[in-house]
């Protein structure tokens, strides 16, 4: 065998193992992310056909673009919750453009009645999700941001800023400007001890379901 075939069955055996391994990290991504990436479409809108497919419309562009994807820069999740973004404002610009629902659904596959029922119960899973999002809508755009990822979608701090493209303590600000608002509006300025003040409560309560759907972790970021 010449040196220049063994070097290119080396190269391509290479290669072979490369794509492998991209293709187990991005399972291992998938498995460890479809359902959170699945309840932030959830909390926008209640058409399981669509929350279906902005969902795969992110891992679609998560599997075509993971070559381009940058430890260096943050975590996977962060990376995958900015495609996820993405994902989204480009939904709704399509629909500000007055694009019609079936032509930007063209070609997609109906679900079936379970998979109807399926997600007809994670979009009711969400409803308090959609119900805080609601609320913050009332706050500025930056701040409805980190919470959404921080709060509700479960990111650390650090994460959130990588697929926010913003410094981590600006979005550290941000989210203790958020909440305190929330807990400030909710509570109507009664001071905390009095009756009818949150004292923390109802921003807690708002918040709670989404924390029981995460693992809780130190704040790494």
């Amino acid at each position: 065998m010449t040196k220049q075939k063994a070097g290119t069955r080396r190269a391509e055996a290479g290669g072979q193992t490369a794509e492998a391994g991209a293709a187990t990290e991005f399972e291992r991504l998938y498995r460890a992310n479809v359902d959170t990436v699945t309840a932030y479409f959830a909390r926008r809108t209640a058409d399981p056909q669509l929350v279906a497919d902005l969902t795969a419309d992110t891992f679609v562009q998560v599997i075509t673009g993971f070559e381009s994807f940058d430890p260096r820069k943050g975590s996977a999740r962060a990376w995958l919750f900015g495609i996820a973004g993405h994902v989204y404002a480009s939904y709704c610009a399509a629909q500000r453009q007055q694009q019609t629902k079936l032509q930007r659904l063209a070609g997609r596959r109906d679900l079936d009645q379970d998979e109807v029922e399926e997600l007809l119960e994670r979009i009711d899973a969400e409803r308090a999700g959609r119900g805080l999002l609601a609320e913050l809508a009332r706050l500025p755009e930056q701040d409805r941001a980190v919470i959404d990822l921080v709060d509700l979608a479960g990111l650390r701090p650090k994460e959130a800023a990588a697929a926010l493209g913003l410094a981590p303590g600006t979005v550290r600000m941000r989210l203790m400007r958020a909440r305190t608002r929330l807990r400030t509006r909710s509570g109507r300025g009664a001071p905390a001890g009095t009756p009818g003040a949150p004292d923390g409560e109802l921003y807690r309560d708002q918040v709670a379901y989404a924390y029981s759907q995460h693992t809780q972790q130190p704040d790494q970021g």
